[in-house]
């Protein structure tokens, strides 16, 4: 058998106390602004020596003190032309008010005086980034920049939005559209791009390869491997129309012995930069007629605030304007349309 409905009270909303009813009309959140000017009067007891204490006018005090009682519903000080004093709200008040001003204070010294470290992907071991990553540390000695290898500037980005990295280095203008309304980017340079090749292969005598040479070969460019896709989209842009196919996907090889084994076993030759490190049984030749160039991008997710952020980016355009980063070479090629690039 249901319940029987309960009688409305016969209390008019009138007789309903002042303190249930400002109770409920205090917000969830109180700006700690108009805390710190309420604290400020309740302690000097006087407008004007509050308000220098605060390093505002006394007008602007006195605005935020009228806004905090509106907020919580209630009068907190009598004013007088002689004196200012506490109401029991306002007594009320002071210590919790004082307790939350604490609190926010060491939660701001806690992160200003010990930022978390900051977790650089620099791609593949021995490249560029770590010249970069090198100088941000001298820069900023107090702060602690991490060195991750995430091999994919696609990958990284996801690692980056799951908040498990917060800055890499790679081709911004591969990725999705989607993902890049996502990040901030600092151009940092041109990277010549080569070819590895098998010690044994007919071209590996000369001290360039001209891009027509390769006519009829497939390349290793990354294919398959979701976390380079970025890569592999740059490499079909390059070989469209000269003949070069991308070699289909193969084991992703981590080291120097893993990837001498590969080689020996597929012999497809690899399209990687100049900068890339030495590996057995393999030689390393520029590409030429025209000079390929991968373009390379600090990027971090929008919105990251970090001092070690601000060493990465001030040693990324210091190095470049000394070695001349972001010079394009003459008879260059560059990915038509590439957004994230000086000028575009």
């Amino acid at each position: 058998m249901p319940a029987s409905p309960v009688p409305a009270s016969p209390v008019s909303a009138s007789a309903v106390p002042a303190s249930a009813a400002s109770a409920s009309a205090v917000p969830r959140d109180i700006d700690p602004r108009l805390l710190r000017a309420f604290t400020a009067v309740a302690e000097e007891l006087h407008f004007t020596r509050a308000a220098a204490r605060r390093y505002v006018a006394q007008q602007a005090l006195s605005r935020d003190i009228r806004r905090l009682e509106r907020d919580v519903g209630a009068e907190l000080f009598v004013r007088t032309t002689r004196q200012v004093s506490l109401t029991p709200d306002g007594e009320r008040l002071l210590p919790y008010a004082l307790r939350v001003l604490a609190a926010h204070d060491e939660l701001t010294e806690a992160f200003r005086a010990a930022p978390r470290p900051l977790l650089v992907d620099l791609n593949s071991p021995g490249l560029a980034p770590e010249n970069v990553l090198r100088r941000a540390r001298e820069l900023a000695p107090d702060q602690e920049l991490m060195a991750r290898y995430e091999s994919g500037l696609t990958g990284a980005v996801r690692e980056m939005l799951a908040g498990r990295l917060d800055t890499s280095f790679g081709r911004y203008g591969g990725l999705d559209s989607g993902l890049r309304a996502r990040l901030e980017s600092q151009f940092v340079r041109y990277e010549r791009m080569a070819v590895i090749l098998p010690d044994d292969h007919p071209l590996a005598d000369l001290t360039e390869v001209p891009l027509a040479a390769l006519a009829g070969e497939r390349i290793y460019a990354g294919a398959g491997n979701d976390r380079t896709p970025e890569w592999t989209d740059l490499a079909a842009r390059l070989f469209a129309g000269r003949g070069i196919e991308i070699a289909p996907p193969a084991p992703l090889a981590i080291g120097k012995e893993e990837f001498r084994r590969i080689m020996a076993k597929h012999r497809n030759p690899v399209l990687a930069v100049v900068d890339f490190p030495p590996m057995p049984g393999c030689v390393l030749r520029p590409l030429v007629d025209p000079v390929p160039l991968s373009p390379v991008s600090l990027v971090w997710r929008k919105g990251l605030r970090h001092p070690g952020l601000d060493a990465l980016r001030t040693a990324a355009a210091e190095i470049g304007a000394r070695e001349g980063w972001h010079a394009r070479p003459a008879g260059s090629w560059l990915p038509e349309g590439e957004p994230g690039l000086p000028g575009a």
